[in-house]
């Protein structure tokens, strides 16, 4: 299901670390999610933006899905702004911080990131990368914008 860290990274500037954290606090025992925004890499990623988008799973405080339409609007609007789509984050109020078989059941886009935060006293944030059938572990690094 899930590999251990692998040898990519993923870096995110301070601020879009700190939203990911704020969307995860104010969602309450709901998962948030999102797009994440900013330069793809095949071994290293940078994420200079955070775009939350609605939950819409039936179940919000286990699961998390994006309406396809919003997800699509996300996406126009970061290759607008002269961006790539890095990958995607969700929140995991109430679970732990590795991919849930829901997450890896659902996964989609190899070679991106899956950003998770959980709460569990403090927030802990880690990233998986799909490879199309596991998620590989990988750095997670901070930087200052």
């Amino acid at each position: 299901m899930t590999g251990d860290v692998t040898g990519s990274v993923l870096r995110l500037s301070r601020s879009a670390y700190d939203d990911i954290v704020h969307q995860g606090y104010d969602g309450g025992d709901e998962e948030v999610c999102g797009v994440l925004a900013g330069e793809h890499g095949d071994t290293e990623s940078v994420v200079r933006e955070v775009h939350r988008a609605t939950n819409v799973a039936d179940e919000p405080q286990v699961r998390y899905a994006m309406d396809p339409e919003e997800q699509f609007e996300i996406i126009e609007r970061v290759e607008a702004d002269g961006m790539a789509v890095v990958g995607f984050y969700h929140s995991h109020p109430a679970g732990p911080v590795q991919p849930s078989r829901t997450d890896v059941d659902r996964a989609t886009w190899p070679g991106y990131s899956y950003a998770i935060c959980a709460f569990d006293g403090y927030p802990y944030l880690g990233s998986w990368r799909w490879t199309g059938e596991t998620f590989e572990r990988e750095t997670v690094a901070l930087f200052a914008d």
